[in-house]
């Protein structure tokens, strides 16, 4: 088979691979129907997280089922199935408790941008659709396994409520499905934080009522005129950034919620400051496999469409300029296809 491997720092090559195969008797062997580009994906690109040796990449997929190991009984050949980018039995204390991403024998994706893929844990991790979905919906189902399920998961944690007031920092994809998921959770006024023409446009298309365009401290300061000078019930921190968590912890009222989910780098937070503002702090991987169900139902319904965020689609082979475009800003999500 043929797939994605990053060697360095801007160099991601398209090479011939082992073809994957069933190791463990909770594995299962997919046909990659779509894939695509992280921004995750863009830290070791970008030279911020360490390469080692040459690896594939990859870690979204939907896909149809080839072939399943002997103890998988949920899912067969044949079945259009969408999963998350950590895999999970779905039945240990962890992932009963709702913590999927927590999995005693979690393992997470990192080989997704290929023409097949191994998924283990098989048996909790894939979720069937009924029957094979239309090609429109390809995208929007392959948002929900990782950019859809995390904005979703960072709502939550940020406890969005009906009526409530929510600040997004952060317009990558993530933070664009964290807009889908204010709305939908009830917010009735909800802050886009974007420099970006293009992502202003769809943040308001998927909810936003107001658009935010400075950062750090004046951004700051923009958010607390917006909610009467004390600060929003819930803010999605979507980038991961020690300048994002910043503003994020500086706009939510005392007594509000920061939901963290973009991957920390070089983030420190002041036990002092976070102690007297009376700000709640959750985050981490999210528990897609969780949301998956309802998720896809939205999807299926109609109801959310968060594949729009996929600006650009390219065959698998042109992997690499995917990832040009998205480090260079010209695309918000590539969408891969084998």
């Amino acid at each position: 088979m043929r797939g994605a491997v990053i060697y360095a720092p801007g160099d991601v090559r398209f090479e011939n691979l082992v073809d994957p195969k069933i190791i463990q008797p909770t594995d299962a062997v997919i046909r990659t129907v779509a894939t695509c580009v992280c921004g995750s994906d863009l830290w070791p690109y970008r030279g911020a997280e360490p390469i080692g040796d040459p690896h594939p990449m990859g870690h979204e997929y939907v896909g149809v089922v080839e072939e399943v190991g002997s103890e998988v009984a949920n899912v067969k050949p044949g079945q259009f199935v969408v999963g998350s980018f950590a895999t999970s039995d779905n039945t240990c204390a962890n992932c009963r408790n709702g913590w999927q991403s927590n999995c005693l024998h979690r393992e997470f994706m990192s080989t997704c941008q290929a023409d097949y893929v191994r998924i283990p844990n098989a048996h909790g991790t894939l979720v069937a659709t009924d029957e094979h979905p239309a090609g429109e919906l390809v995208p929007s189902l392959l948002a929900v396994s990782d950019v859809m399920g995390t904005g979703w998961y960072a709502a939550l944690a940020a406890e969005v409520k009906p009526g409530s007031t929510a600040v997004v920092v952060g317009d990558g994809a993530v933070g664009l499905c964290g807009v889908i998921a204010a709305r939908e959770l009830g917010a009735e006024r909800i802050i886009a934080m974007s420099r970006h023409a293009s992502r202003q446009e769809l943040a308001l298309e998927f909810g936003a009522t107001d658009i935010v365009t400075e950062r750090g401290d004046e951004g700051i300061a923009r958010v607390k005129d917006l909610t009467g000078g004390i600060g929003a019930d819930s803010v999605l921190e979507c980038v991961g950034t020690a300048e994002s968590m910043r503003q994020a912890l500086h706009s939510a009222r005392p007594g509000g919620n920061v939901g963290f989910v973009g991957v920390p780098h070089d983030v420190q937070v002041d036990g002092q400051e976070l102690f007297f503002s009376h700000v709640g702090l959750r985050g981490g991987p999210a528990p897609v496999r969780r949301y998956l169900p309802d998720l896809i139902d939205r999807v299926l319904s109609g109801r959310i469409n968060p594949g729009k965020v996929f600006d650009l689609t390219l065959p698998l082979e042109q992997v690499a300029e995917g990832y040009k475009a998205m480090d260079e800003r010209r695309a918000i999500k590539a969408l891969l296809k084998p």
